[in-house]
Order: structure tokens, then sequence, then C-alpha cells
């Protein structure tokens, strides 16, 4: 059974960091884009990160760019997501998610195959 796994939110005050992991485990990972959605309170889930499995390349929301590095750890197959200069507006459910036939590093949902539960990020003014 495929399951992923997040964890690493909490609260934290603007201008602060936070490291998120997606912990994968049920299949093999190592051709899949991993992505990290988010979704605040009354919006939509929107895309963050994504990253190749195969080659760590990776693509950024504008949004995070700058801020945000998505990167993993083949031995632990984990993904994580270091958070940096957080500000209000980060504040959300932050999901991972598993493509497992990519095309490209895609940011839209559909594309993705697996889902985590989510892990709450709440950036405090």
């Amino acid at each position: 059974q495929v399951q992923l796994v997040e964890s690493g939110g909490g609260l934290v005050q603007a201008g602060g960091s936070l490291r998120l992991s997606c912990a994968a485990s049920g299949r093999t990972f190592s051709r899949d884009v991993m992505g990290w959605f988010r979704q605040a309170p009354g919006k939509e889930r929107e895309f963050a990160a994504a990253i190749r499995w195969s080659d760590s390349s990776t693509y950024y929301a504008d949004s995070v760019k700058g801020r945000f590095t998505i990167f993993r750890d083949n031995a632990k197959s984990t993904v994580y997501l270091q958070m940096n200069s957080l500000k209000p507006e980060d504040t959300a459910v932050y999901y991972c998610a598993a493509d497992q036939r990519p095309r490209t590093l895609s940011m839209r949902e559909y594309e993705y195959d697996y889902w985590g539960q989510g892990t709450q990020v709440t950036v405090s003014s």
C-alpha cells in the first residue's frame, strides 16, 4: 500500500523557518516526480514545489521561489521542503504528492496519483 506521510508542520513567527518531511513507502518512487502543494483557509489548493526523484531537478511556484527548497534523501525515501523567510500568507495545510508517470515537473494537481494527509503550517505576524 502506497503511503505518503508528512510531518514537521507547526507554528512559527514570520521570518522563521520550518522543514517539512514526506516519507514515501509502498512502492519504488525512483521514477516519480514528488510535489508539495498547499491549501490556505478558504482557498483552493495550490502548487508550491516539485522534484524529479531520479535527477533532483526542481520547479517552484513564483510565490515560494528563493525562500523554499525541495530536496530528497534516497536512503530514507523522504522528500523535504525547507521553508525559510516564512510569511503569514504561507499559512496553509501542506500536502505531499507523487506523480508516478511524470512527463514534466507538473504543477497540476490532477497529474499526481498519491497524496499524503497533510500537515498544518501556521505563520504568525
